[in-house]
């Protein structure tokens, strides 16, 4: 991240109106792809189909990593793949908490995919106003990186003490709603059973949701969620909105079928939430460290910038995101295979 832009955006950070117009229709071209090459027609994708769909929407996040560093510059070109490798590592730890939620509603695995798509749909949509009240709040108030380093750092406590305390995540786990699931479940009409994959059903003239309803509020208020952690994580990687968004959006994209994909892998990557940990606390060190170099709080350092701190690069951080991501990965599918021969 540019030192000069943290009390807001420098120039070379201000994307032309055409651009963002163009990148959020082409992205929700993609979402309209995927429901009409998925979602339309119900069934349980195999798992030749889940990777190939995986692959092509990796393939299309690296190109468009790959025309930021062409087309705009190497600093952002970086900057993005930074923020997609730590979103799209994020998302994976969605994923547990999605397979819990279609368990815990018996969501039958050929409707899966809509209440999926919808979910991710609308998590896009609220991580964009996360993204520009974020904007808005970095142009204004640089003491906002404290209050993302703070937040990230106690997350990654938290995440890291229960990692210690209760082990690896496993999707086997129950799963609890949260107060506005719990308040629709109890106040909206619902059918006991699903009907195909309609959300809503109109019987004896009365109007009744189902069951499918509920799945992708709960998948949307979750993702909701995960994203109080994301998008002040990636800020602490850029501070250009565009790569924020363009990040979370690829991210988001695939992440359909990579559920069907690492579905039944997940219990396999143990050390999953030491390595998010990690990453999460490694960032907001880095957040509160910009934020003293741009402090403007009268009561620190009688409102002046603090000197001498270390730098932290964009180049540094990818590598320790990546290296962090790679022993944890490696060490998570060694722990596995030998639970597995002693299980034997």
């Amino acid at each position: 991240m540019d030192q000069t832009a943290l009390g807001g955006l420098a120039p070379a950070d201000v994307v032309p109106t055409w651009v963002w117009l163009a990148t959020i229709g082409g992205i929700a071209a993609l979402f309209v792809f995927d429901f009409f090459t998925h979602v339309r027609k119900p069934h349980e994708p195999t798992f030749r189909e889940a990777a190939l769909w995986s692959t092509f929407y990796i393939a299309l996040a690296l190109l468009f990593g790959w025309g930021v560093w062409h087309f705009w510059d190497r600093k952002h070109g970086v900057e993005y793949f930074a923020g997609f490798i730590t979103e799209k590592s994020l998302s994976v730890d969605n994923l547990f908490v999605f397979v819990i939620i279609m368990k815990s509603f018996r969501v039958p695995a050929a409707y899966q995919q809509k209440a999926l798509l919808i979910g991710i749909v609308i998590a896009l949509i609220m991580r964009g106003i996360f993204i520009a009240l974020g904007a808005a709040a970095i142009e204004r108030y640089s003491w906002v990186f404290y209050v993302f380093g703070a937040f990230l750092l106690y997350t990654a406590y938290k995440l890291a003490v229960e990692s210690f305390a209760h082990g690896a995540k496993k999707t086997d786990e129950v799963y609890e709603p949260n107060a506005l699931v719990k308040y629709f479940q109890r106040h909206l009409p619902t059918t006991d059973n699903y009907r195909g994959n309609a959300l809503t059903v109109r019987e004896n003239g009365k109007l009744f949701f189902t069951p499918m309803f509920i799945v992708i509020l709960a998948l949307g208020m979750t993702d909701l969620l995960f994203a109080l952690d994301s998008i002040p994580a990636i800020y602490g990687l850029t501070n250009a909105p565009y790569i924020v968004f363009t990040a979370n959006a690829f991210a988001l994209l695939g992440l359909l079928q990579l559920y069907f994909l690492l579905g039944g892998l997940l219990d396999r990557l143990v050390y999953l939430g030491f390595g998010l940990a990690l990453i999460l606390g490694f960032i907001g060190v880095k957040l509160v460290i910009h934020a003293m170099e741009a402090n403007t709080l009268p009561f620190l350092n009688g409102g002046e910038p603090i000197q001498g701190l270390p730098y932290i690069s964009t180049n540094f951080s990818l590598a320790v995101i990546v290296g962090i991501l790679v022993v944890t990965t490696v060490a998570s599918l060694l722990k596995s295979a030998a639970s597995a021969r002693n299980d034997r």
